[in-house]
């Protein structure tokens, strides 16, 4: 029973067992999560993405072992809990067109591993797996921040 739920969290639902572009699919339901902890205070939103990031460890590192080890595609818990810090504080946030410039952005740089990110997933295990996302995710919030503010200023 435990096995059964970690691996369906793990995969996302199942999405992370569809023949193509399984990263892709499993991140889709980061858009509600980040959507709904937008509704958030700012502090309780902080808390509440530590805590998932948390719990997104041992998921996906158990996940990972009994689908046969490794960042395996069709484990996405990483990519949708990691997705929401691509928007974490960002005031235009709940506009379409950040959602989703945040999205292709936290997919591309998820797809090109630019350094570091590769090399984090070397760290094996749970922490690798998540790690690799959440750096992913740095990185277009990053690249947000300044196109909003270079945008702002306009």
């Amino acid at each position: 029973m435990i096995e059964t739920t970690v691996v369906l969290l793990a995969t996302g639902l199942g999405l992370g067992w569809l023949p193509w572009a399984p990263g892709t699919f499993g991140s889709l339901i980061g858009l509600p999560l980040a959507w709904w902890l937008m509704g958030l205070s700012p502090r309780r939103r902080v808390v509440t993405l530590a805590i998932l990031l948390t719990f997104a460890v041992p998921l996906c590192h158990w996940a990972s072992r009994w689908l046969g080890g490794g960042d395996l595609s069709q484990i996405v818990a990483d990519e949708y809990l990691a997705f929401p810090v691509a928007v974490l504080g960002l005031a235009l946030a709940r506009r379409p067109w950040v959602l989703g410039a945040a999205f292709v952005l936290y997919r591309l740089f998820d797809i090109a591993k630019l350094p570091p990110i590769g090399q984090l997933e070397a760290i094996g295990g749970g922490l690798g797996i998540v790690l690799d996302d959440l750096v992913a995710a740095l990185y277009a919030w990053a690249l947000l921040a300044i196109g909003i503010a270079l945008w702002r200023r306009r």
